[in-house]
């Protein structure tokens, strides 16, 4: 029986790769870290989400190594069985307090936050209004709900007044905004002071998946809706702990506390998972703790960036424009795909690991190296990743 299948999933993968769309998945020989260890030799890591460098930060380590002995390996349970450890409810007080809301309930990662949380508040009679380069996990969890569905272009503010009005139009009882307050592909920030206006002036409530923010966006580090002054205008805020905080797994939905307490009884991706694992715990409370106890490293990711892009605009690369981490070097054109897949390899080749993106992950005729720059890389790094673009590209030509 397989005999077909097998030919005909065979075909789909040869396309994939004919079409230059391979993800190959290179192995690390070390922890994450800002300089790592790979199949093909030593490294500096600019492809991580390892924004504060605490992947492997020795308190957190530490945290998470007592948590072993304190805690156990594993819980083998979901929450509301026997799964919920003391220090599980710590964490979630400790993002209440952190994010400014009333409550936060843990899931396995924001993948299965954003899944869960959709069917469980918005039905038929609502509507669900989403930017539309909004992360995968979002889109997943909005397909799970009947509500109807509309969608706005990127940071389009005048597109969202107008799906609004087609949402009232409609007859929609509840109204959601739901965007993304980094997109993770360009580094663009929501405009979350507009976005909570329109929700205002249409009776909407606003979502917000903060994963690429939490923890060194805003000046204390609270995200997207700290930077735009609109902490106490976001209804939910999903986000995860496998980025800045520890960048291990986990993620959260922070919300009022009605409606943590309804994911609670009727979220099927928190309902049916076992819960965080108790060294995962640790670590992230450890992170947070880091956070909220200095900005050393918040300043030091800053500072990395601002040198990264300065020097890469002085060697003639084309960036897009913006402030975080995510710095998309972007390759234009129908070659820029081949050409942004030869300077990554030769890239690698001399010590520096980037990653490209190109079609379907990023729009045809856009593709880029999406470099991430970490807290723990040193004035040095950045600078040998800028030399190292510019060799390859004389390399390549």
């Amino acid at each position: 029986m397989y005999g077909s299948v097998k030919d005909e999933l065979a075909t789909t993968l040869t396309e994939i790769k004919d079409a230059g769309l391979w993800k190959s998945e290179r192995e690390l020989t070390t922890p994450q870290s800002s300089h790592v260890g790979t199949s093909g030799g030593e490294a500096l890591n600019f492809c991580a989400n390892n924004y504060l460098g605490f992947a492997d930060h020795p308190d957190v380590v530490a945290a998470s190594k007592a948590a072993l002995d304190e805690w156990g390996f594993g819980m083998a349970s979901v929450r509301f069985i026997c799964g919920t450890q003391t220090q599980h409810s710590k964490l979630e007080n400790a993002l209440s307090e952190f994010l400014g809301t009333e409550a936060t309930i843990l899931y396995s990662s924001c993948f299965d936050a954003n899944g869960g949380v959709f069917e469980v508040l918005f039905g038929a009679d609502d509507a669900i209004i989403s930017d539309e380069l909004n992360h995968a996990s979002i889109i997943d969890g909005i397909r799970l709900s009947k509500a109807a569905r509309y969608r706005y272009r990127n940071a389009d503010m005048a597109d969202l007044r107008a799906q609004l009005e087609a949402a009232v139009a409609a007859g929609a009882k509840r109204k959601v905004i739901v965007t993304d307050g980094v997109f993770s592909m360009d580094g663009f920030f929501a405009p979350l002071d507009e976005i909570c206006d329109l929700a205002d002036e249409f009776e909407a409530m606003v979502l917000v998946d903060d994963s690429h923010a939490v923890g060194f966006v805003g000046e204390g580090g609270r995200g997207t809706p700290e930077k735009f002054g609109v902490m106490d205008r976001v209804d939910i805020i999903t986000g995860t702990l496998g980025k800045a905080l520890g960048g291990a797994s986990g993620g959260y939905v922070a919300a009022h506390q009605e409606i943590v307490d309804l994911l609670r009884q009727r979220s099927r991706p928190y309902l049916f998972s076992n819960s965080v694992a108790p060294g995962v715990v640790a670590g992230s409370l450890k992170a947070l703790e880091l956070v909220e106890s200095s900005a050393s490293a918040r300043d030091a990711l800053s500072e990395n960036t601002v040198l990264f892009r300065a020097l890469m605009e002085e060697a003639g690369f084309e960036l897009l424009p913006g402030s975080h981490p995510i710095t998309p070097v972007m390759f234009p054109g129908e070659d820029g795909a081949r050409l942004a897949g030869q300077i990554a390899d030769r890239m690698l080749a001399d010590g520096v690991y980037v990653i490209p993106f190109s079609f379907p992950v990023v729009p045809r005729g856009k593709a880029r190296i999406r470099v991430q720059l970490s807290a723990a890389h040193s004035e040095e790094d950045v600078r040998r990743c800028v030399d190292a673009f510019v060799a390859a590209r004389v390399a390549v030509g």
